[in-house]
């Protein structure tokens, strides 16, 4: 072998040998047919293949070619590819000739990433409605550009052969596509046809007995069942979901009735955002992450007076009762656009109501068997077919907030990209919370959070938490050294946690100061300096054993101090006060020393035995929890005001107050105000923050007859003018200007815009969440850095970090 040259003897026709590595979302997306096409027009010699560290390359040709090659990787990397990082070194010219694609190499630990999902492309669209092409209606078209990835992945690195598709023999034409560098289908993995692709079927129900084949078209005659009101499980690509007609009433009511959803809303699929502008407000940011190639389910306002145009379709009532918002989602698989129908097609629902395929409380049913089992009681057809999915993704879920995306569920389409951190960890697994569980995992400064698992208290969620614990640790090569959970004694993550730590360390880290380092760390923040942290939610274990959620906490990912707090009050009865918010209401009234008046409605809502128990429960203080929580302050004002007295999903109360808020007088400008105590000895210094001049002030304005849309507004702007007073007061006596709005209270874009403005006009910096929930499937990544912090090297902790 040559020498390398020496730079003084370079030019631009010196030829050069690099080997070059491409770390990031470079598998799956046509990154190596990329590399042959710009190789082979800069007539370069060499190789491309795809390793478990990521893509490598070894280029050889003029010195000057060989430089352009290196500088336009990243710059035009194929659609779907994120390049985090190119490496490259100098190796000895060889004199080679040629530039091939080889065989994926399988050795070494896993570095690559893999991409999410991907919504079907246009070129693709314009197959599936074309007559004239081989892939006319073909459920399944997909090609280097869009199509399943992360969810029929079952290793690294990402050839067919670990994938779903592994046993699906490509034909003589899919073949040929696959082999060519110039066709789209270059080294697509999922590449199908007719016929060689996975085969879609119809099953109809019989009761009693097994389901039925049917004959001839299933898309078409899926349509028109579900034209005739019935309710299809419909196979995915994250799992299956449940769907029917949204414009038919009675067959969203069925739906809703197998299905005990409560009146938790629906998401409806509509064939473009203009097919719903008559049903909601629709902004330019709101169009962008509904046509997204990520196709989350966004939630946007509902317009008050749904335009009647002629031919446009609106959902029943009980798609969305009560709700403010409308969950939209446009179709993101070649069945969607079928189901909805393509150009020509006969008519047939233009809106399909599309949820998860399980009982509420269940992660989402994938496996073909499951389905015809676990959703029997559910569904009168399965429109299925014969690619396994090996990786529940349910969808996600974004909203719009003063112009910046809003994740509230962080699932297909987004996962399992990483998030960059501020600062590096040792490997180590976060297990989250117990609601709307997402676990973590972390190495240097790469942060995985793992599609939406659900609520840990069932125990086919628990397994599906331990599946995709595993599943993710596999293709990320991350082997947690370290494990940390919530400090809540009782969740079921963190006995997980106990159970499989294997001589790691386990950190336990406060609920609500997790949900802060989530935000700083999404944000780039390295903790070098405290900040307000804001935190509003529901629930979460305080180190004095009472239930926190009204929380002003100054921290670090180090540790904490509680600066200020809502005042408690008792929860009584727990759970039930949660499912029946005029038990809050009235324990507010009681802590705030007003009367349970019968005309006050949360007291006119409780039944009167009820009612008599609740007052000696209360007097004896039994299974009385002391609450800080914000969450359960939303919850009581909606009862007081008449707007929500019991919640059959999350969050129900406080998201209908919301919407009251939203119906109130332009011209009304009051505010309530709470009133700020000083730290009783031994409370560590935090201000109480007293909910009674507010609440004594709605019920003044109730029998003034002031309706409840003006009770919201100014019960927002109270909390909103709390959130301003008490930040003032911490920079006042510690200097801190940032300010960190987290929590799943801030899901609410009419508080959370409210009080980002008041701050900033004040001079403070807010930092807001955008790409992970405010909620609990975003504590796991503030967990993880605050482990990080937390560990020493050389030996376990189990450290508090407050």
């Amino acid at each position: 072998m040559s020498a390398p040259q020496s730079p003084a003897a370079v030019t631009e026709d010196t030829p050069r040998r690099r080997m070059v590595t491409v770390r990031g979302v470079v598998q799956g997306v046509g990154f190596r047919p990329y590399l042959y096409g710009l190789a082979t027009e800069l007539a370069l010699a060499g190789h491309v293949t795809n390793t478990p560290e990521g893509v490598v390359a070894e280029v050889e040709g003029a010195a000057s070619a060989v430089a352009r090659f290196c500088d336009r990787i990243a710059a035009q990397a194929p659609p779907l590819a994120r390049v985090d990082s190119v490496h490259h070194r100098e190796l000895p010219p060889v004199g080679g000739a040629g530039f091939t694609i080889l065989t994926s190499r399988t050795d070494g630990p896993a570095r690559t990433l893999v991409s999410p999902d991907s919504a079907t492309c246009a070129d693709c669209l314009a197959e599936l409605a074309d007559p004239a092409d081989r892939r006319h209606r073909h459920p399944f078209v997909n090609c280097t550009h869009c199509g399943p990835r992360f969810t029929i992945v079952t290793g690294v690195p990402y050839d067919r052969a670990h994938t779903t598709m592994a046993d699906f023999a490509m034909c003589p034409d899919c073949a040929r596509e696959y082999a060519d560098p110039a066709d789209r289908r270059f080294h697509a993995q999922p590449v199908a046809c007719p016929a060689c692709g996975p085969r879609l079927r119809l099953l109809v129900a019989r009761r009693p007995g097994p389901p039925n084949a049917v004959e001839g078209d299933p898309v078409a005659e899926a349509r028109a069942l579900l034209a005739r009101g019935a309710i299809l499980a419909v196979k995915g690509l994250g799992g299956y979901h449940l769907a029917c007609d949204a414009t038919n009433p009675a067959a969203v009511a069925l739906l809703r009735r197998r299905k005990a959803r409560g009146d938790k809303p629906f998401a409806v699929m509509a064939r473009t955002a203009d097919d719903v502008r008559h049903l909601v407000r629709v902004s330019p940011e709101e169009r962008s992450l509904l046509e997204d190639r990520a196709r989350p389910v966004v939630l946007m306002r509902r317009r008050p007076h749904p335009s009647c145009t002629a031919g446009r379709p609106r959902p029943a009532e009980a798609v969305a009762p009560g709700s403010p918002d409308l969950g939209v989602l446009l179709p993101y698989t070649p069945l969607h656009h079928l189901l909805l129908g393509l150009p020509g097609d006969p008519d047939g629902p233009r809106l399909l109501v599309m949820t998860s395929g399980n009982v509420s409380g269940e992660p989402i049913v994938t496996d073909d068997a499951e389905a015809l089992e676990r959703l029997a009681h559910l569904a009168d057809a399965w429109l299925t077919h014969d690619r396994p999915i090996h990786v529940p993704c349910d969808d996600s879920v974004v909203r719009v907030c003063d112009g910046h995306p809003l994740v509230i569920r962080r699932s297909r389409g987004y996962a399992p990209l990483p998030l960059t951190l501020p600062l590096p960890v040792r490997p180590a697994l976060a297990v989250g919370g117990d609601l709307k569980n997402a676990f973590c995992l972390g190495e240097g400064r790469q942060a995985w959070l793992s599609a939406h698992i659900g609520d840990m208290d069932d125990v086919g969620t628990q397994r599906a938490f331990e599946r995709a614990v595993e599943q993710l640790e596999f293709i990320t090569g991350v082997q947690p050294q370290t494990v940390t959970s919530d400090r809540h004694p009782g969740y079921r993550s963190a006995r997980w946690a106990d159970r499989n730590a294997a001589h790691r360390p386990v950190v336990r880290v406060q609920h609500h100061h997790a949900h802060i380092a989530s935000a700083m760390a999404e944000h780039g923040l390295d903790g070098a300096r405290p900040v307000i942290g804001v935190a509003f939610d529901g629930t979460g274990h305080g180190d004095d054993g009472a239930v926190w959620g009204g929380e002003f906490l100054l921290a670090d990912y180090d540790g904490f101090t509680r600066f200020g707090r809502l005042a408690y009050v008792p929860l009584p009865g727990g759970d039930a006060a949660v499912r029946r918010p005029y038990r809050m209401a009235l324990a507010h009234l009681r802590a705030a020393g007003i009367p349970w008046s019968a005309d006050l409605a949360c007291t006119s809502a409780c039944p009167p035995d009820e009612l008599r128990l609740l007052e000696r429960q209360l007097e004896r203080d039994l299974h009385c929890v002391p609450t800080s929580s914000m969450g359960r302050l939303f919850d009581a004002v909606s009862s007081l005001a008449g707007v929500c007295h019991r919640a059959g999903y999350e969050a129900q109360a406080a998201v209908e107050l919301e919407g009251a808020a939203l119906h109130a007088p332009a011209g009304d400008s009051t505010a309530y105000a709470f009133a700020l105590h000083a730290a009783r000895e031994g409370e560590g210094g935090a201000i109480r923050a007293d909910p009674a001049p507010v609440l004594a002030a709605i019920v003044d304005d109730l029998r003034a007859d002031v309706g409840p849309a003006v009770v919201a507004a100014r019960f927002h702007r109270a909390v909103t003018g709390l959130v301003h007073r008490i930040c003032a007061l911490a920079r006042e006596r510690h200097g801190l200007d940032t300010v960190a709005l987290t929590g799943g209270v801030f899901a609410n874009t009419l508080l959370s815009s409210a009080c980002a403005v008041a701050l900033r006009e004040d001079g403070f910096t807010v930092l807001r969440h955008h790409l992970v929930p405010p909620n609990d499937g975003g504590l796991a990544l503030g967990q993880l850095m605050v482990a990080a912090r937390a560990v020493p090297t050389d030996r376990a902790t189990d450290r508090a970090t407050d």
